[in-house]
């Protein structure tokens, strides 16, 4: 499976429904519509729909561990960046964290920047630590 590139989908999806403001449906057929390997697309569609179903409790998280910033100012690729990775490290028992904030990380530097990707590598091991304090 393309685990990288269904993690791009997720977060081009999320970006979509931040920033684009649209629906689900709208957002995960775009999915379908860029890629025909049904594992990607499921792999691709659970992210979505688990970061999408726990958002609330994700931007808690994230905005816990930012000190000079609110969520909403960050920049959308970022912050859904951070979503999508806070979603695996409390919520994908079979990917280690170590995984999820190496491939967020990596998504920063193609979508985002050299400079975003320390910001995001900082406040998710932050995260990590508190996660694994916490379990």
């Amino acid at each position: 499976m393309r685990r990288r590139y269904a993690r791009e989908l997720a977060l081009q999806v999320l970006y979509q429904m931040d920033v684009g403001k649209s629906s689900s449906e709208k957002a995960m057929e775009y999915i379908s519509e860029q890629c025909d390997e049904q594992n990607v697309i499921d792999f691709s569609a659970s992210l979505v729909q688990g970061t999408v179903e726990n958002m609330s409790k994700i931007d808690n998280i994230i905005s816990a561990h930012l000190t000079s910033w609110k969520l909403n100012s960050i920049a959308a690729v970022d912050r859904n960046l951070m979503r999508l990775a806070t979603y695996e490290l409390y919520y994908c028992e079979d990917i280690p964290s170590s995984v999820s904030i190496n491939e967020a990380l990596e998504l920063a530097k193609i979508f985002s920047g050299e400079k975003s990707s320390k910001f995001i590598n900082g406040i998710l091991d932050a995260i990590k630590k508190d996660f694994e304090v916490e379990n």
